[in-house]
């Protein structure tokens, strides 16, 4: 089966969405390698190899490669799943704060991609499949830095995209809607501290909390990271979820109803 032929690196992979693709992926024959930062508090619960690996440790990043390909001979798909979020109104929310949400979600992911990628273009071959999110493409309230660090990483990987086209090398967006998972609890969230906001910031914590309380199971999302890792030319953008479609048309072709109707969900929230 060809599956069993594929080796798969899955970032993050001992909790949240990385852990259910790593799992998926393990039960379908894959070849499974994780990361955590603490791969020993998980190793005996999981069927799959996980090696260590801190997004935010420089030297971590560089040592990765040579030991997965140390263990593998080659490579060939890396998910970069690991992330986390920053709740907060924008103005509100420390630069300090923010600047760490990008270490995390886009220099993070970049550093161990460019890691990579002179094993990935040695075997001229290969995927690289980010796990991104809506928010990359659609601005909301109260996740400002998270949506500027996804954002980031779409155009990143636009271009990146046809830079690696001659070594055929794919590389892959999946963009989520909420679902259900452990990043509302387990993201940072910037204390308020100014009262000019006092009353949006109470509408919109409550926003934000039912959208977490009520996201769907993110199965889907898990049937489309193992879609783009089967397809053999996948493209390059894949929004998941009931209403992106609708969500993306509305913000590109009308923005005003698509800002109405955000704000009128946030201001009937209690």
């Amino acid at each position: 089966m060809e599956s069993k032929q594929k080796t798969v690196l899955v970032t993050g992979a001992s909790s949240g969405i990385g852990l259910l693709v790593a799992s998926k992926l393990h039960e379908n024959g894959y070849k499974v390698i994780g990361t955590s930062r603490n791969p020993e508090k998980y190793l005996a619960k999981l069927p799959y190899k996980l090696l260590p690996l801190d997004l935010n440790d420089d030297h971590s990043i560089v040592s990765f490669g040579q030991l997965l390909f140390s263990q593998i001979k080659q490579l060939d798909v890396l998910v970069n799943n690991a992330g986390y979020l920053v709740n907060g109104l924008a103005e509100e929310t420390p630069i300090e704060l923010g600047r760490q949400q990008f270490e995390t979600n886009f220099w993070g992911t970049i550093k161990l991609t460019n890691e990579l990628l002179p094993y990935l273009r040695k075997q001229k071959h290969g995927k690289i499949i980010t796990l991104g999110s809506l928010l990359g493409l659609v601005g909301l309230p109260n996740v400002s830095y998270y949506a500027a660090s996804k954002h980031a990483l779409e155009g990143y990987f636009k271009s990146l995209r046809f830079e690696l086209n001659q070594f055929n090398i794919k590389v892959v967006m999946v963009e989520p809607m909420s679902f259900k998972t452990n990043i509302g609890e387990s993201g940072t969230v910037a204390t308020g501290t100014i009262p000019a906001y006092d009353t949006f910031r109470q509408k919109v914590t409550a926003y934000t909390k039912s959208t977490f309380d009520n996201a769907p199971d993110p199965a889907p999302v898990i049937a489309t990271l193992l879609q783009t890792i089967k397809e053999k030319n996948p493209k390059f953008s894949y929004p998941v979820g009931k209403g992106s479609s609708i969500a993306l048309l509305l913000q590109h072709f009308f923005y005003k109803v698509f800002e109405k109707s955000i704000l009128k969900s946030v201001n009937a929230s209690k």
